[in-house]
């Protein structure tokens, strides 16, 4: 295998890990707000912290991480990372969890920023779209066989498991940037004018159609993360699954999603983007309002629903970031995709929190409200529609 491949190899490790990180903690939710006693509000807390301060980090992260050596940045936010999830390990309460979490998300968006700028610096052009669909892979493998993995050592033993697993994963990764990634600092000896962060928070919204882009960006997250962080916690409490039967969900969601993402980007290209767009929008609004509606309902019909849920909100998202992507031109996009993923992980952040405020929690145990946040997610997803029509592609 060439440096290359290993390289690459690394990245995808690295990407894996703090997809697992993040996305752990919401199937988890049944039984950290059993044992630690806690809301469906201080849950959605718990989820958006994360979100919050990975947002503000990948944000800013873009304008001071060009100041060093790619390789060296990555192995030391990568130690603060590993760190902060070996915290979530140990935490033996809500507030010291809350403080790892969002200590991890503040080192986790960082990895994100590194990660793309890596590729970028390394591997030329016409080989960068397939190295960006393997390293970006680990967002269905997270979802196929990380979450559920980590459920089930969950279910046998209990919810710090995933925690020290993930965090022995990081130790291995370490040994992987060390060995693999060379030291990357030709962009150290270019004298580039970087922009400021006000002046691309200006540039940005003084352009009508990137704010129209960002706004669909916002719309798009409240219309699916009013609804994931709390899919465990509603399915255990109130639909009849055990916290073991959780993993079906998502490795069927996730297994489908393998083999319809590559799909409906070729429709998107085929029968045009906002089309593919509309057709996926409009069908992700049917599984909301059935899921956040459920009683106690058999387990096939449930992996039915959820799965059409995880396929039509993915099939939305394909061709919607390729017209957010192309609203900016080359010279700019940089900068405003970064801006675009600041914007985007704050507002996962806040549509949990809104989310967890509006649920409530009755006698028995189960989850109220749950279809009031559907409603509002559903709301916000028919809004995108109208708005993605009024977003025009310049590049």
């Amino acid at each position: 295998m060439n440096r290359e491949k290993l390289l690459l190899w690394t990245l995808a490790a690295i990407n894996f890990i703090h997809i697992v990180d993040f996305m752990i903690l919401m199937p988890l939710g049944p039984q950290l707000m059993r044992l630690f006693g806690i809301s469906p509000s201080e849950f959605g807390l718990l989820v958006s912290s994360y979100t919050f301060s990975a947002g503000i980090s990948s944000f800013f992260g873009a304008f001071f991480l060009d100041r060093f050596d790619r390789k060296k940045i990555l192995f030391w936010v990568y130690v603060g990372f590993t760190v902060a999830t070996l915290g979530c390990a140990l935490s033996p309460s809500y507030g010291i969890l809350l403080l790892a979490r969002i200590l991890s998300g503040l080192f986790g968006g960082l990895t994100s920023a590194l990660i793309l700028a890596i590729i970028g610096d390394v591997i030329p052009d016409a080989r960068r779209g397939r190295a960006m669909g393997l390293v970006m892979a680990a967002f269905s493998v997270a979802s196929v066989l990380g979450v559920p993995l980590g459920l089930f050592l969950a279910g046998l033993s209990d919810w710090h498991t995933p925690f020290f697993i993930l965090t022995g994963l990081s130790l291995v990764s370490l040994g992987m940037i060390f060995r693999f990634i060379p030291n990357i600092a030709d962009h150290l000896g270019q004298e580039v004018q970087r922009p400021h962060p006000l002046e691309v928070v200006k540039r940005v919204t003084s352009n009508s159609n990137q704010m129209r882009a960002i706004t669909l960006s916002v719309m798009m997250m409240f219309g699916q993360f009013m609804i994931i962080p709390f899919l465990s916690p509603y399915t255990v409490a109130n639909v009849g699954f055990t916290e073991l039967q959780l993993t079906y969900i998502y490795m069927a969601g996730g297994a489908f999603t393998i083999f319809t993402s590559p799909w409906v980007g070729k429709m998107s290209d085929k029968y045009g983007k906002l089309k593919v767009f509309t057709i996926f929008m409009f069908l992700n609004v049917i599984p909301i309002a059935v899921i956040t509606n459920l009683g106690v309902t058999p387990i096939p019909f449930v992996l039915m629903i959820s799965t059409m849920f995880f396929v039509t909100s993915n099939g939305r998202y394909v061709p919607a970031a390729a017209i957010i992507t192309g609203t900016a031109r080359p010279e700019n996009r940089g900068s405003f995709l970064s801006f675009n993923s600041a914007v985007q992980q704050m507002a996962t952040g806040l549509a949990s929190l809104i989310a967890g405020m509006i649920i409530g929690e009755n006698a028995l145990g189960q989850l109220t409200n749950f279809n009031l946040v559907g409603y509002i997610a559903i709301f916000f997803s028919l809004l995108c529609i109208p708005l993605a029509r009024r977003v025009k592609v310049v590049s």
